[in-house]
């Protein structure tokens, strides 16, 4: 599964490779690519575990290594997704924990307690709107994310939620809205 952005006469590969452990763990990844598709960058998805699939999981890691910037993988329970994906790139990862049992405690834990040298950005349980503007962020400092203008597209979401929250306020008029 993937989605591609065309700039252009050309079309983007992927710069967001998202891997979950399980075909049951898709509805979870929903809102990131939401998120994702929103400001237009281009995502693969793949089902690759790191206890069922080790090997497969390996060769997944190796394909998008040629073509991603960061990864997103999400995990619940003993959620060693992450870490299995960090420890075979040095690329960002970003690791969601989903609450399938424990609340998504164990995920959690699992996920903030990595070794030193393998770092796992860990987002809230069940976070995949923040992977996905985490991610976005990571890419607007890179030159095809700065191609899609994802810095531009970061501030304006920023000033836009933060003239609504002014709004629903009664006490101060809204700010104006900065414009890129």
């Amino acid at each position: 599964m993937a989605c591609t952005v065309t700039l252009g006469s050309a079309t983007m590969e992927p710069l967001v490779g998202i891997i979950v452990g399980s075909k049951s763990d898709l509805p979870h990844v929903a809102e990131c690519t939401e998120v994702l598709d929103d400001f237009g960058v281009p995502h693969r998805i793949a089902v690759a575990s790191a206890h069922r699939s080790p090997d497969f999981l390996e060769k997944i890691v190796e394909e998008m290594e040629k073509q991603v910037e960061v990864y997103i993988a999400f995990a619940g329970m003993a959620a060693h997704l992450p870490g299995v994906v960090a420890s075979k790139t040095v690329k960002p990862v970003i690791g969601v924990p989903i609450s399938v049992s424990l609340s998504g405690l164990d995920a959690l834990l699992s996920i903030v307690q990595m070794p030193p040298g393998v770092p796992v950005g860990a987002m809230a349980i069940d976070g995949a709107k923040n992977a996905a503007i985490f991610a976005t962020g990571i890419l607007a400092t890179t030159e095809r994310g700065k191609a899609l203008k994802l810095g531009d597209k970061l501030t304006q979401m920023r000033a836009k939620r933060a003239a609504e929250d002014y709004a629903a306020s009664e006490e101060e008029p809204a700010p104006d809205v900065p414009t890129v």
